[in-house]
């Protein structure tokens, strides 16, 4: 059994999730947005981002990490801005040892929904549907237990994997 967290990066909100993944199965742990104070300077959201996911992490204690690639939109200034939120959801982690794994939005919905033109709605109502029982407070909260989801569908893939290529 694995303790898998995925993280929606944003400087607003950024979403985490998670999950336990055994074999196929999967349980929910936990799930939560970290928001940042939209009045205060970047770096001091940036700052606050990393000492909540540092928290996060160190009392739920995840043994992988994954964290949703950034896109790019027309907006050049909010791209930039996620993108710092990326670098430290990819940050936090690394500096506490946990491995960390990098999917892009096509991929999380082709793991969570079976096609990566999925509408947002889609893949919470399939990230419900998955993990039973998880009370999903926000979007960004649903949006990370997908790219966990993502993330362990992949990794159980790359095991079975790797286990065919000593058999043969």
């Amino acid at each position: 059994m694995v303790r898998l967290l995925g993280i929606d990066p944003g400087l607003r909100f950024t979403g985490w999730g998670l999950l336990e993944a055994d074999g196929n199965r999967l349980r929910h742990i936990a799930d939560g947005v970290i928001a940042t104070d939209g009045e205060a300077s970047v770096p001091q959201r940036l700052k606050a981002l990393h000492d909540a996911l540092a928290a996060m992490m160190t009392e739920l204690r995840p043994d992988e990490a994954a964290v949703e690639e950034t896109y790019v939109n027309r907006n050049g200034t909010a791209t930039l801005k996620l993108g710092y939120a990326r670098g430290v959801a990819l940050l936090a982690p690394a500096l506490l040892g946990i491995p960390v794994s990098e999917y892009g939005a096509m991929a999380v919905k082709q793991a969570v929904v079976g096609t990566g033109a999925a509408a947002k709605e889609q893949v919470q109502m399939m990230v419900r549907r998955l993990l039973p029982g998880a009370t999903i407070k926000r979007a960004d909260a649903a949006d990370a237990l997908a790219v966990a989801i993502c993330h362990a569908h992949h990794r159980a893939s790359r095991n079975r994997w790797a286990a065919g290529t000593r058999m043969a």
